[in-house]
């Protein structure tokens, strides 16, 4: 177990790279990269990273294994979440497990009793966990071929898109496309690990931080459903109530109704884990 409260080296590797990405999209402000067909490719891009590839792949798929999908699709999933530019599949996965197996202890990466800018960002400036752990926590899919080449190779197929949104559209969709669009799905992802353990309400009373946060959930496509997701960590259901609206969810029994997907662990109210 690692613990981060023994003063963690900097990861210069990845403070710089993210600064970078904060001055680019301030590049957003300026009117000579605005219009309205580059905010259109941005909201795009978030839905395909954020929405199908963080939280339905790299998430329920990669990390809990919440639901059973064909090798192209889980696939296509994966894809789609290395190009949410949050670091490579194995570490996302893997510091993801440790947190549910840690947290809000020692051993949690971003554990959220060492402050909201720890767990919302700090935890990933710094060398915390080891890559032993890692390891550790990702056998399952650690010798996956399209998992490795994702992993070693999401800078490039970030800079791939980048590209191709410069053909398509010049710097402005560049700036929104890839700067813009990074930075609000990185934050809106962050919220989780830090607003998530710190604001709103409860459905259980569990022996962690977490928390039910509607806006944290409206920018992630239901991830803001924290406590309920750590109440029933293999559920692919997030939202319980109504008004708990998780859109990853819905599409998941999409998916399962046109027969793509198969074998959904899914908590069916509130009452049954009371």
């Amino acid at each position: 177990m690692i613990d981060v409260r023994s003063k963690p080296r900097p990861r210069w590797v990845v403070i710089i790279p993210t600064l970078g990405l904060h001055l680019g999209a301030l590049l957003a402000l300026f009117p000579a990269y605005f219009n309205w067909s580059a905010i259109g490719v941005a909201i795009f891009l978030h839905c395909l990273t954020i929405g199908l590839g963080i939280s339905l792949g790299f998430h329920r798929l990669a990390s809990h294994r919440s639901f059973k999908a064909p090798q192209w699709l889980e696939y296509s999933l994966i894809l789609c979440g290395t190009l949410a530019g949050q670091g490579a599949v194995m570490g996302w996965v893997g510091y993801h497990r440790m947190h549910h197996q840690y947290v809000d202890r020692a051993g949690d990466p971003h554990d959220s009793t060492q402050g909201f800018w720890w767990s919302h960002i700090s935890w990933l400036m710094h060398e915390v966990p080891m890559k032993t752990e890692l390891r550790r926590f990702t056998k399952d899919i650690a010798d996956d071929r399209f998992y490795q080449f994702c992993h070693q190779h999401y800078i490039a197929l970030q800079l791939v898109l980048a590209v191709v949104l410069y053909v398509l559209g010049g710097m402005p969709f560049v700036v929104w496309g890839i700067f813009a669009r990074l930075f609000v799905g990185f934050h809106s992802t962050c919220f989780v690990n830090s607003a998530c353990h710190q604001f709103g309400y409860r459905n259980v009373e569990s022996s962690d931080r977490s928390t039910n946060c509607w806006w944290v959930a409206l920018l992630t496509f239901g991830e803001g459903w924290h406590n309920n997701h750590h109440a029933s960590q293999a559920s692919a259901r997030f939202g319980w109530h109504w008004w708990e609206i998780d859109l990853v969810w819905l599409m998941i029994q999409g998916l399962e109704k046109l027969g793509c997907v198969t074998n959904v662990k899914a908590v069916s109210s509130v009452q049954s884990k009371h």
